[in-house]
């Protein structure tokens, strides 16, 4: 599998060092469950978490932009610096990697042009509000993107930022983390890291494979 050996080599230290990527630290999610979901918000909001059960707190969110385009090449979670011994796709419930053909990957499909990460918590957290909403509006609910996210990623003088950190419930401490995909629509996939005693290290998503 190319893209896992590409990962190995960009994201096996505790630093990234490539000419074709600028990196960010951007803040910290905070999962409550462990059980982590990554998905287009917007369209597959209801993804089934990754098998792997990750820690509990707040951890290190980067994000690894292509230098020549400014897009979102990969975002990744730190969940500890211990060293790596091995690289696994992501899978959820009922996906076996058996029944991959040469070439392809599990992941999620991307139609709005945003990806994210979450506890399945937040997940749950996210899809009561979209219900609160559409009940209290009714026919003047205009989707979850332009009554929730919309004001996180542009204001008045237009956008923003390429990510944000949304908290979808006063009630929750949980919190989204939201970001354009690389070029825009695809089916990305994730990779976890994991140390000697089988405990992950970190999570990356793919968006821009850079070789």
């Amino acid at each position: 599998m190319k893209h896992i050996e590409n990962i190995k080599k960009i994201f096996s230290k505790n630093f990234v060092e490539s000419p074709l990527l600028e990196s960010f630290e951007v803040g910290k999610i905070y999962l409550s469950s462990g059980k982590l979901v990554a998905c287009d918000p917007l369209i597959t909001n209801d993804m089934l978490p990754f098998t792997t059960e990750f820690p509990k707190g707040s951890f290190s969110v980067l994000l690894h932009k292509e230098r020549e385009s400014n897009c979102v090449a990969y975002a990744e979670i730190v969940f500890s610096n211990t060293d790596i011994s091995d690289w696994k796709l992501a899978t959820t419930s009922g996906q076996d990697m058996k029944d991959l053909a040469e070439g392809e990957v599990f992941g999620y499909p991307v139609e709005s042009g945003m990806g994210c990460f979450m506890d399945v918590d937040t997940q749950n957290s996210l899809n009561e509000l979209e219900q609160s909403l559409y009940k209290s509006k009714g026919v003047d609910f205009m989707g979850i993107y332009e009554e929730f996210f919309h004001e996180y990623f542009f204001d008045e003088k237009g956008a923003i930022d390429q990510f944000a950190f949304l908290k979808p419930s006063d009630n929750h401490p949980g919190t989204i983390f939201a970001f354009e995909t690389g070029y825009g629509e695809g089916f990305y996939a994730s990779y976890i890291a994991y140390d000697k005693n089988k405990a992950p290290v970190k999570i990356v998503t793919e968006f821009i494979e850079i070789s």
